[in-house]
């Protein structure tokens, strides 16, 4: 449960950007950014610059639903240890160099193909790079959660969203530039290169501390009754059960025990928080690429000015949520993700203009950067240390799956009603999370407001 703490000044809000843990998250929040891209729209971009139909490009965003839901296997990734990778590196950095792996052994798949009559093997291979993105996801969200206390984590969440928008930028622009240049092929194998420097954080940077899991199970009330209730069955049975109980069941129930029947409503929140934006994203590139805008001036104006933009707004809510606390700007965020929206519904109905296109992708990217660092900062407060990783990944893979689920259908909206009519409906799915955010801020167990220092 969230407990209030102090207000900090302009400049203490400030020097807390300065502290290792913060740095770090810079360069895994790269390391988780840089996959996204390159299996959702910058995919969705070669398969239509290869005369893909839209149609078919839509039903490729149900690829990214891998990321919603990674709850399945988070119990695995925080508990299972891996051969000689955990005994080497621990339990979060070895898992996040075995997800690495995974990564780049899709990307150069990808890298050897050419999506015309090869739309199966292209499926495959980006299933892969999602899988072991999510995985990587999974480790690295419960490393930043264990890494520092909670008043740290609002920055924490900041400086991951500034790297993650730069891994975008990689993904985006900069496999854009080299499509441009040379081939899409050559482009997917540079970002294979690029997955490296999450890997050299990784070694660089030590594994937090945390009880071991030994410890963890024993202190779990439902495993010890397993245990006394288990007594005369087979060893190896009554370890499994143990295991099972305190990886799957107990933080499910933990979060249950904390917040009563709120939960329902933290997880509808968490769940329709992010549907505006993800319903639309899908649909984003082709839209530029239809009007006529080139690779050249879509990466220009999307993505380096853009991520320029996400940036901005992720600082912003950062220090902003150490100054106020979450809940004002829950509330902000949710309204400015979602309205921003019908900015490219004027895009689409105003054509291939360049004014409209910089407008549309300002106000998105601002307002998806600030409400991202905002959301972050939240979910990780709503986290149990003793469960960190599987219930992370709980609220991370429920506040995406809706909007992806629903991103599917997005190429059969915009083949029977048009771009414009599309991204208003996408605007209209936002409007939920802002009323939640309104019950979630004034609930002072579940966002605290800070207290002001009188000295």
């Amino acid at each position: 449960m969230p407990t209030p703490t102090p207000q900090r000044s302009w400049l203490a809000a400030l020097a807390i950007y300065l502290r290792a843990p913060v740095i770090t998250m810079l360069f895994l929040g790269f390391s988780a950014g840089l996959p996204f891209l390159l299996v959702f729209s910058t995919l969705s971009a070669w398969l239509r610059s290869d005369g893909v139909e839209v149609a078919a490009i839509g039903f490729f965003a149900w690829i990214g639903m891998l990321y919603s839901i990674k709850f399945f296997w988070a119990p695995i990734v925080d508990r299972l240890a891996l051969p000689i990778l955990t005994r080497t590196f621990g339990q979060r950095r070895g898992w996040m160099l075995l997800a690495q792996g995974m990564i780049v052994a899709g990307l150069i798949g990808l890298a050897g193909l050419s999506p015309v009559g090869n739309l199966g093997w292209v499926a495959a291979f980006a299933l892969l790079v999602a899988f072991g993105s999510a995985t990587q996801d999974i480790a690295i969200d419960a490393y930043r959660i264990e890494s520092a206390d909670d008043d740290m984590q609002a920055a924490m969440a900041s400086t991951y969203i500034i790297g993650y928008r730069a891994g975008l930028l990689a993904a985006g622009a900069g496999a854009l530039y080299v499509a441009s240049a040379a081939s899409w092929n050559v482009a997917y194998l540079t970002m294979a290169a690029l997955v490296g420097i999450g890997v050299l954080t990784v070694l660089i940077r030590p594994e937090p501390k945390r009880a071991s899991l030994s410890v963890q199970l024993i202190h779990e009330p439902k495993v010890r009754a397993f245990i006394r209730a288990s007594r005369g069955k087979p060893k190896a049975l009554r370890r499994l059960g143990a295991w099972a109980i305190g990886a799957i069941v107990c933080p499910f129930t933990d979060f249950f025990r904390r917040y009563g029947v709120k939960a329902l409503g933290i997880l509808v929140f968490i769940a329709v928080f992010r549907i505006s934006d993800l319903a639309m994203a899908s649909m984003a590139n082709p839209l530029y690429i239809d009007l006529g805008f080139s690779l050249a001036t879509i990466a220009n104006v999307t993505n380096i000015f853009g991520i320029a933009m996400s940036i901005t707004g992720g600082i912003l809510g950062g220090l902003l949520v150490a100054r106020y606390g979450i809940g004002p700007l829950l509330i902000f965020g949710a309204a400015a993700a979602t309205l921003t929206n019908l900015l490219f519904a004027l895009l689409a109905l105003a054509g291939q203009q360049l004014p409209m296109l910089v407008m549309a992708i300002v106000g998105d990217n601002l307002a998806n950067g600030l409400a991202s660092a905002v959301f972050i900062a939240f979910l990780s407060s709503l986290t149990s240390r003793a469960y960190t990783a599987t219930q992370y990944a709980l609220f991370s893979s429920l506040m995406t799956l809706p909007g992806k689920f629903l991103s599917g259908f997005g190429g059969l909206v915009v083949t029977a009603q048009g771009y414009a009519t599309f991204f208003v409906v996408a605007t209209l799915l936002g409007l939920p999370a802002i009323a939640l955010a309104i019950w979630i801020s004034r609930d002072k167990q579940l966002v605290p407001t800070p207290v002001i220092k009188t000295s």
